[in-house]
């Protein structure tokens, strides 16, 4: 799970130097499928997370007459919107080192 209150991920988009990011896995194309990877789970995850507190304000009627603002609701959907995007989120974290990989083709070869 990743603690939101530290994240130092670009909220806009950046120019990366590619060198650095293959520094990791080899060359270029294995880390971009790595991030990759690690960014469709962490967007599997948010929003996992994000529909388990919006479900606590669902309602399941549907007449208009009871639906309202909910400023809970508003708040929490405000938050995932300012938040960096999953790729942002993978491009940090595999800068930093913190995204365990294996490559099977490697080790079966080995």
């Amino acid at each position: 799970m990743i603690d939101f209150n530290n994240i130092k991920a670009a909220k806009t988009t950046e120019t990366r130097d590619l060198n650095t990011l293959a520094e990791g896995a080899g060359n270029i194309y294995q880390a971009i499928a790595i991030i990759s990877k690690y960014a469709d789970q962490l967007n599997d995850e948010l929003r996992e997370e994000l529909h388990s507190k919006l479900e606590e304000f669902a309602s399941h009627s549907d007449t208009l007459e009871e639906i309202f603002e909910n400023k809970e609701q508003i708040e929490i959907s405000r938050f995932y919107e300012k938040m960096p995007k999953p790729m942002a989120l993978a491009i940090e974290e595999w800068q930093q080192g913190k995204i365990y990989h294996r490559d099977p083709q490697a080790e079966t070869t080995a």
